[in-house]
């Protein structure tokens, strides 16, 4: 599907031909998980042509847009001022007292208790 024909169709037809595009790969992906299919290349265009149609229907949406919204625009309405939040400051919590060092017996003094007992 050219380019060209697509230009020549009108909105519905090309919703039609999508819909049924759509169900086309609907069955060739149960086709493929089935092992049935035999022309692989036709997911591919069929995807293809899909997001064609879709392109088309975007670019005449967004052509008829701007016709339909000659009306005049609404004046913006006048936002508030934003207010500055407060800033929580946390407060830094005491050190904590070292735990005293516990006073190490020399290992020479160790084993001597050892060899003693």
């Amino acid at each position: 599907m050219g380019a060209e024909e697509l230009r020549m169709k009108t909105e519905d037809q090309l919703k039609t031909d999508l819909a049924g595009l759509k169900k086309e790969a609907f069955n060739l992906r149960f086709q493929q998980a089935n092992g049935q299919l035999e022309n692989t290349a036709r997911v591919r265009a069929v995807r293809r042509d899909i997001a064609r149609i879709m392109t088309f229907l975007g670019r005449q949406a967004a052509s008829a847009a701007p016709a339909k919204a000659a009306k005049p625009a609404a004046a913006p309405k006048a936002k508030a001022p934003k207010v500055a939040k407060p800033k929580v400051v946390k407060e830094k919590k005491a050190a904590k007292p070292k735990a005293a060092a516990k006073t190490a017996k020399p290992k020479a003094a160790a084993k001597a208790k050892m060899a003693k007992a």
